[in-house]
């Protein structure tokens, strides 16, 4: 661990959802705008050992690291605001901490001492969090949950002992919190914020500076009146307030003067702030020239956090292509052959994402059939592509009753299969799975490379023909049918460099319709849009001019 790297630790008070993962990523660019170097990281109470077995509907999406990591949603957010590139020691939880301290108690590492919370556990938080130090000038760590919870405890004491390992110059408690407007009374209240900090102080950890999540700017008196019951300096006072935008956000906490306030306290000499490609976003998302409606059509609709991800890289696609993107919904058991015109027939442009299980896969198929045939353009992504294979194998193949063997073992055509034997180009070796594998190790996770074709939508998109995009799916497109689906019109455009694997799929004479296998979502960025949603939006502006 590098003497001089930073430290700061986001914590959040008084209820969850205010948003820390927002608030660490908006540091994280603010610190990188002023030259720093920065790394983030996510402490999770949760004892699952990681978020890739959790439904969706609990705890959002489940973002995937190049590595193959199957983390929290927040890492999203890390990702997307910052140069970061995080991997499997930004994401830690109670799961896989008890799960590194047990494994060693079993080897006989502790010389049959008693295991104890503290230290064992303790210092392998501690230890958890020097991994993600490793030249970089700042780590910023956020710890979920709430200030009071039980299960953050042991986080909590960890980095309240880490200020002393590393010495106080080195460590920084950002504390989040809010404060409510109550409309009867006509006024925000601050005894929230002031019963949060008094619940940290008890346990030993002084916030050094307070987040203060609002729906208005807090006036000079408010800040005061927090400032002297939390012990804090009246700058170090920061109003969180709502946004319409969240890349608004560094810009909002720069006017706080938030990134003014963390340099000084950590003793830190940098360049003043280089915000103006932030500015350009915000004003391009804002206020648009064009607008688009894109209509989702999968089974996690009832909360958009298992879309996280998805969400914003077709609001990216919208920013490059100064436009506005209207995200409508629709829970694809709804979406019936009779339903299915009434309900798609307002989109410029058609998603089916990635999802696992059988519900709600007619559905989706009817989407992609109505895709197909008013030539509205589609975008189907991981299980979005199996879907627009299954459905063209069935309506422009005559395969009658092809399916997927993850939802019909006795399809006649299992035009997408679980592929028992693949080679794996990240580790140059040959894989193997079956139906009893264990879920995450009968999968395709992280990043892998792929090849693809020419004069093809794909190309046109990435202008290349080596890319490299990250998975996380367990079924493939079954090679055997590739010939007679391709004799009726289906484009295989990317491939794995071996070509055993089918990661680009598009149809002929139609103006924009694209599968991947891959979630190209975990890619994009507010200011570097990922090049298939850049040009899906784009196919959409298109249709929608034809109206």
């Amino acid at each position: 661990m590098p003497f001089n790297t930073k430290f700061i630790f986001v914590t959040g008070g008084v209820l969850s959802s205010l948003g820390k993962g927002l608030a660490a990523a908006s540091i994280g660019a603010l610190l990188e705008s002023r030259g720093l170097s920065v790394t983030l990281q996510k402490l999770d109470p949760y004892i699952n050992v990681d978020p890739g077995t959790m439904n969706p509907f609990q705890h959002g999406e489940v973002f995937v690291t190049d590595d193959g990591s199957e983390t929290d949603l927040d890492l999203g957010h890390y990702e997307r605001f910052t140069n970061a590139k995080l991997g499997a020691d930004n994401n830690f939880t109670t799961g896989k901490i008890y799960y590194s301290v047990i494994t060693k108690e079993r080897r006989g590492d502790y010389l049959g001492g008693t295991v104890q919370v503290i230290p064992h556990i303790t210092d392998e938080i501690k230890r958890s969090i020097q991994l993600a130090a490793d030249g970089v000038d700042v780590v910023i760590v956020e710890i979920g949950g709430t200030i009071g919870d039980i299960e953050s405890l042991p986080f909590l004491e960890a980095i309240r002992q880490f200020k002393t390992d590393v010495g106080k110059e080195n460590v920084l408690y950002i504390h989040l919190t809010l404060v409510p407007y109550i409309a009867t009374a006509g006024e925000v209240k601050t005894k929230p914020t002031q019963h949060s900090v008094k619940e940290l102080r008890s346990i030993g950890i002084q916030p050094d500076i307070l987040l203060c999540r609002t729906d208005r700017f807090l006036s000079k008196e408010i800040k005061a009146k927090i400032a002297l019951f939390c012990n804090v300096g009246i700058d170090a006072v920061i109003t969180a307030k709502d946004v319409k935008c969240i890349y608004e956000c560094p810009l909002l906490f720069h006017k706080e003067g938030l990134d003014d306030k963390i340099v000084e306290l950590l003793h830190i000499w940098t360049r003043a702030p280089r915000l103006e490609a932030w500015e350009e976003v915000v004003q391009k998302f804002m206020a648009p020239k064009y607008s688009v409606t894109i209509a989702i059509v999968g089974k996690y609709v009832d909360l958009t956090e298992s879309y996280k991800s998805l969400n914003e890289a077709l609001y990216h696609g919208g920013i490059a292509n100064d436009c506005r993107v209207n995200l409508t919904f629709l829970d694809s058991e709804k979406v019936t052959p009779g339903a299915c015109a009434p309900l798609l027939e307002k989109a410029d442009g058609i998603l089916v994402p990635g999802g696992f299980g059988s519900r709600g896969i007619e559905g989706k198929i009817c989407a992609a059939t109505y895709a197909r045939e008013k030539k509205v353009p589609f975008f189907g992504i991981c299980l979005g592509m199996q879907i627009a294979v299954i459905e063209f194998a069935r309506s422009a193949a005559g395969l009658e009753n092809a399916n997927s063997s993850e939802f019909d073992e006795k399809t006649p055509y299992p035009v997408i299969y679980l592929m028992t034997e693949w080679y794996d180009e990240k580790t140059a070796t040959v894989q193997k799975r079956s139906a009893s594998s264990e879920k995450g190790a009968s999968m395709r996770l992280g990043a892998y490379p792929c090849r693809v074709k020419e004069n093809s939508l794909a190309f046109a998109a990435y202008g290349k023909t080596d890319i490299s995009e990250r998975h996380r799916h367990r079924y493939e497109f079954n090679n055997v049918f590739q010939a007679q689906l391709e004799a009726h019109g289906l484009v295989v455009s990317g491939v794995s460099p071996r070509g055993d694997l089918v990661e680009i799929i598009e149809i002929k004479d139609h103006p924009w319709f694209l599968g991947c296998q891959f979630h190209p979502e975990f890619k994009s960025r507010p200011m570097v849009p990922h090049p298939l949603f850049r040009d899906f939006i784009q196919a959409a502006l298109a249709y929608a001019g034809k109206k």
